[in-house]
């Protein structure tokens, strides 16, 4: 199995000197971005290194397997992205259509603020006072416990009451429901 294994790494290697400069130049061809064209061709050797066996011997009969290879690889790209385009297309359209307030310095100094906040605690208090999550439902989608969360909330709470001190009109709205500033407990 080993010896294999072995044979087959070398006869990929040596197909992938002597083709991966045509396959790439293939690819390029067929998109507008070199990293989709350098993505493509890896996909095509992942699929010949998945196949090895179906790989044919000969040097010539190899070559025309891998461009059939490039060829789904490709097919199979441009259906993702004719997907990807589809599904996009709707929320597109709502987020042209989508109201955004202004963005003033309170609410610069509140997104620094939080943005300021170590990870475990910005992620819960983004959750939380941004996408509109009670604590529970935030602590179970960060797989963390319910006590964990309020107390990151209060420790979150804390620094950001501290860190919007220096702004007087922020402090002042940091506490005010509805606010761009606030953050209220939700526990």
């Amino acid at each position: 199995m080993a010896a294999r294994r072995s044979v087959d790494r070398r006869r990929l290697t040596l197909l992938h000197e002597t083709i991966a400069p045509e396959l790439l130049r293939y690819f390029l061809r067929r998109t507008t971005e070199p990293a989709d064209a350098a993505d493509l061709l890896a996909e095509a050797f992942l699929v010949a290194w998945r196949r090895i066996r179906d790989l044919p011997t000969d040097d010539h009969e190899a070559k025309l397997w891998m461009y059939g290879v490039a060829g789904r690889v490709h097919g199979n790209w441009v259906r993702g992205r004719r997907r990807a385009e589809r599904l996009a297309a709707p929320l597109r359209a709502q987020l042209q259509n989508a109201v955004v307030p202004p963005v003033d310095d309170e609410a610069l100094d509140v997104r620094a603020a939080v943005a300021a906040l170590p990870n475990d605690q910005r992620e819960l208090i983004m959750l939380v006072y941004w996408d509109g999550l009670p604590v529970p439902d935030a602590a179970a989608a960060l797989s963390i416990s319910l006590t964990t969360a309020r107390g990151r909330v209060h420790r979150a709470k804390r620094v950001l009451r501290g860190a919007l001190a220096d702004a007087p009109q922020s402090a002042a709205e940091f506490d005010r429901p509805g606010s761009p500033a606030a953050v209220r407990t939700a526990d």
